[in-house]
C-alpha cells in the first residue's frame, strides 16, 4: 500500500502518459466517489477556482443525467474558457461593450446557423439532452466576426442562460436590459430556416471502427468532439483507457489514440 500522503487524487501525477503516485505507478479506475476511497471532489474548491457557473456547466454537459459519468477537473476548466469566450462576445477589456457589437442584420448563413442552434437547444432542453443543448452553443461563428448582430448575441445569452446564469445576467445587463431575462421570451426559431441535414459519423479507436453516431451534416470539428464525447457509449469504449490523441474531421469521423 502507497504511504498515506500519496493515496489523494491531487497527489497523483502524470509522466509521458502514465500516472504516479509517489514513485508508484498507478492505473485510472472509474468508480464512485468515497470519503474511503479518497476520490472525493469538493464542489466548493471547484466553484473557488472556476465559478459556480463552469461547475454547473460541466455537470450539465457530461453526458445524459441516468449515466453513470467520470469526473474530470481539468474538463471544467474547458467549460471555464469557453465561458470566457461567451463573455469576449459582448464586451471587451478597455470598454464596457465590445466595439464589434453592432445593430445589422445577420447574413443567410448566420442567420441559417441562428435558427439551427435555437431549435437544437430547445429540443436538447425538452428532452433532457442537456448536452447536446450546450455542445450547439459551443460552434464558435461569433467570435471571429468584424460585427457582431447584437440579435444573434442576444438569442445566443438566453440559450446559454440556463446553464451559465450568472454569467448570462450580467450579459443580459451590459445587452441594455434593466429587468432580468428571466422575465424574457424563449427565443423562437422557424422551422424553415432551422432544417438540419443530418450525416452519419464514424467513431474510431486507434484508427478502428468502433461506434456510429447521426448529427448535423455540418457541425465543426470542435463541436462534433464535443457532442461525440458526451456520447454514452463512446464513454463506455474510453473507460479506464489513457487518451493521447483526438482528432476530429468535420463531415467524417472522430478517432480517438488510447492506450490502456
Amino acid at each position: 500500500m502507497p504511504p498515506a500522503d500519496t493515496t489523494s487524487p491531487e497527489k497523483v501525477i502524470e509522466r509521458e502518459g502514465y500516472h504516479f503516485a509517489g514513485d508508484m505507478p498507478v492505473t485510472q479506475k472509474i468508480d464512485k466517489m468515497s470519503k474511503s476511497r479518497f476520490n472525493v471532489v469538493n464542489p466548493d474548491d471547484i466553484v473557488e477556482a472556476y465559478g459556480a457557473d463552469s461547475l454547473r456547466l460541466y455537470e450539465m454537459f457530461m453526458g445524459p443525467l441516468e449515466m453513470t459519468k467520470p469526473w474530470q477537473t481539468s474538463a471544467v476548466h474547458g467549460m471555464r474558457h469557453f465561458l470566457e469566450r461567451a463573455w469576449r462576445l459582448v464586451c471587451e477589456d478597455d470598454a464596457p461593450i465590445s466595439a464589434r457589437l453592432v445593430d445589422v442584420a445577420p447574413d443567410p448563413q448566420l442567420l441559417r446557423l441562428q435558427h439551427k442552434t435555437i431549435r437544437a437547444v430547445t429540443e436538447g432542453i425538452e428532452s433532457l439532452r442537456f448536452n447536446t443543448s450546450i455542445a450547439r452553443l459551443m460552434v464558435n461563428a461569433l467570435t471571429p466576426m468584424e460585427q457582431r448582430p447584437r440579435s444573434v448575441v442576444r438569442s445566443f445569452v438566453l440559450l446559454l442562460a440556463p446553464f451559465a446564469p450568472h454569467l448570462c445576467e450580467e450579459l443580459w445587463r451590459v445587452l441594455g436590459h434593466g429587468e432580468s431575462l428571466a422575465y424574457a421570451p424563449w427565443p423562437s426559431f422557424e422551422p424553415d430556416l432551422a432544417s438540419d441535414d443530418q450525416r452519419e459519423y464514424v467513431v474510431q479507436l486507434n484508427g478502428r471502427l468502433r461506434h456510429k453516431i447521426v448529427a448535423d451534416a455540418d457541425m465543426s470539428a470542435d463541436a462534433l468532439m464535443a457532442l461525440v464525447k458526451s456520447d454514452r457509449q463512446v464513454n463506455a469504449l474510453l473507460a479506464g483507457k489513457t487518451v493521447v490523441k483526438e482528432i476530429a474531421v468535420p463531415g467524417r469521423l472522430v478517432n480517438f489514440v488510447v492506450r490502456d
